[in-house]
């Protein structure tokens, strides 16, 4: 997942201070409105969520297949990288099966038993999927961030207020 936030990150470096309800970037001079509540300042951010998920006739690749692999890549087995995205390795492997099924091709190869246990390795198709996925997301979250920042420009000029505040209980 990729959050385009407004102001865009990296927009300046100076000092921030609280100025008017507001903390502004002295080298920027960009403002971050945010309102108070209780004695805690909260910051009303607009952001938009791109997240990327490949179909063909159902979806087969998405960020979550992509760790998957990338951990299996890295642990050389399947049941290692369920376990550390706290995932059964029943759903793991369901994981690939449904991914290999859409894609037509497969992502996995194994290697059954031997001194050293077996384990599990990428195929060069998925090595190869999982850098135009890669390729892809970050070309997209860059056209994302500079069309959010034009979209959205007029987002902090607009003065932020409670609009609901929560009613005390009654007792």
């Amino acid at each position: 997942n990729h959050r385009s936030r407004f102001p865009a990150e990296g927009s300046g470096s100076g000092t921030l201070c609280e100025q008017g309800g507001a903390e502004v970037d002295e080298t920027a001079g960009k403002r971050y409105n945010f309102i108070r509540k209780g004695s805690a300042a909260m910051k009303k951010e607009l952001h938009a969520n791109l997240s990327v998920r490949i179909f063909t006739d159902q979806k087969c690749f998405g960020p979550g297949v992509a760790q998957l692999l990338r951990y299996v890549d890295e642990l050389h087995s399947l049941r290692a990288a369920a376990l550390a995205m706290s995932m059964a390795y029943s759903k793991a492997w369901t994981v690939i099966h449904n991914a290999e099924a859409g894609l037509g091709f497969k992502l996995l190869s194994s290697v059954t038993g031997g001194k050293n246990g077996g384990g599990a390795m990428l195929t060069d198709e998925a090595r190869q999927m999982i850098s135009a996925y890669e390729e892809y997301c970050a070309k997209l979250h860059a056209f994302g961030d500079k069309l959010f920042e034009e979209t959205f420009a007029f987002y902090n000029d607009i003065p932020k207020q409670e609009v609901h505040k929560k009613e005390g209980s009654h007792e």
